[in-house]
Order: C-alpha cells, then structure tokens, then sequence
C-alpha cells in the first residue's frame, strides 16, 4: 500500500484479476529514470489495447511525482514509497556505488504481476527499451 501522486491509496490487491508493469525506478526526473518513464508514456496506449496497468515506484514523495508526470506527461500513476516499505519487500533497495561512492538506494527493476502473483523480474533493465520489452513479455505469457 502506498499513496500515488495525488495522494490517492493504492494497493496491490486493486489490481486482482489485472495485468500489472511495476516498475522500480532510483529518482525523478533524472536522465535514466526520465527516458524509462517516458518510454512507457510512448508504449500506453499499447498496453491499455492490452489490458496493462503501469505503474511506476520510487522513494521519491508524491510532489515530486506529480511534477514528474506534469513534466514529461506520464499517463500511469507513480507511487510515493517514502518509507521503504514496497522498495525493501521487493528486494529492490540496497547499497550501490556511483564514483567510488557508496550510498543506499532504489535498485533498477521492473516485476510483471498477473492476477496477483509475480510472472517475470527484469533484473536488469534498458532504459530505452524496456518498454518494448515488458509488452513483449506480457505477449507470452
């Protein structure tokens, strides 16, 4: 459970029977997570033909997700994780390195949800692609 950019509750359970592209992201409205979002805004109208809801994550709170969506006009809802609950029980925050730096942080993953259980993780994402390749995924299942 987490409030998303309106500061409306959303939970997992809402999506039981649906086809789920939750996808974890480090940060708005940076280069990577910004070409990733903006990927899916390119692909929605293929997933809503497809019955896919997106949704995107992070630790980033819910005024910074509504100036994202405002900024790049994200058509899906961005949850606002601010207490890690979702990000830990995901497994998707831990410590990474940028520079020879080492800080804690949101991990890059995407997991396909149908019907309430886990079908796929991309462990390892494409920014630019992975719009593609989630529909893709979802394809065949």
């Amino acid at each position: 459970t987490a409030k998303d950019q309106d500061g409306r509750t959303v939970k997992l359970s809402d999506f039981k029977g649906k086809r789920l592209g939750m996808y974890f992201y480090p940060k708005d409205d940076t280069p990577g997570c910004t070409k990733e979002a903006c990927s899916f805004r390119d692909a929605d109208s293929l997933y809503r033909s497809q019955g896919i809801t997106v949704l995107g994550v992070s630790v980033d709170d819910e005024a910074s997700h509504k100036k994202f969506i405002s900024k790049f006009q994200l058509p899906f809802d961005l949850l606002a994780d601010t207490d890690h609950k979702i990000v830990e029980a995901y497994g998707v925050w831990g410590e990474k390195s940028m520079y020879g730096r080492k800080y804690m942080g949101t991990f890059r993953k995407t997991f396909l949800i149908d019907d309430g259980k886990i079908v796929k993780i991309f462990e390892k994402v494409d920014v630019a692609k992975h719009a593609d390749e989630v529909l893709a995924a979802f394809g065949e299942k």
